[in-house]
């Protein structure tokens, strides 16, 4: 457990290194990218309380957001149809595209990392995957509440419970932290 809780951290610090390098490189802000990489998962166009949901910030901050990703040209806000007071927020293909095109260059070996891999070890991944985002989902709503994070939640037990000095079946001391 105490590798897992290195080895996690090395992970989640290396990946938003690489988010804000991405981000950079092209000229927007690590969450206006993450922003836009949710809105290509969506069915279709959404509203900008939607965004502040899937983002977690507030609709005043995911409306800035929408602002940002707009002027940039990755997003346009659009009537919707069947209620005309509504407006939706929709990517632009070409412009979600060139992303597609940055990160083929440079995340596109992503895939052979898990080329080696049987289908029991890809479900592995996928499970971790999808609880690890369940649970950063959980614990930031419990920060943005103005509440401690811990290890409540679907998983619960003592996975946040943190003692001097020491991991606690996955909890990570920051005394020390380096």
């Amino acid at each position: 457990m105490a590798e897992l809780a290195v080895v996690a951290r090395r992970y989640m610090a290396s990946y938003a290194l690489f988010n804000q390098a991405l981000a950079d490189r092209l000229g927007l802000h690590p969450t206006d990218l993450q922003c836009l990489n949710l809105l290509t998962l969506e069915p279709g166009p959404v509203t900008t309380g939607r965004i502040a949901e899937l983002t977690g910030l507030t609709t005043g901050s995911a409306t800035r957001l929408v602002d940002r990703l707009e002027r940039a040209g990755y997003v346009v806000r659009e009537r919707d149809a069947g209620d005309r007071r509504v407006v939706l927020v929709a990517p632009v293909p070409e412009r979600t595209a060139e992303v597609a095109r940055v990160w083929e260059r440079v995340g596109g070996g992503w895939f052979a990392l898990f080329a080696d891999l049987d289908d029991r070890e890809l479900a592995l991944f996928v499970e971790h995957m999808r609880r690890t985002t369940e649970y950063g989902a959980e614990q930031a709503a419990r920060l943005r509440a103005g509440e401690p994070a811990s290890g409540g939640g679907r998983y619960g037990g003592s996975a946040g419970r943190v003692r001097a000095g020491g991991i606690v079946r996955g909890g990570v001391s920051f005394q020390g932290y380096s």
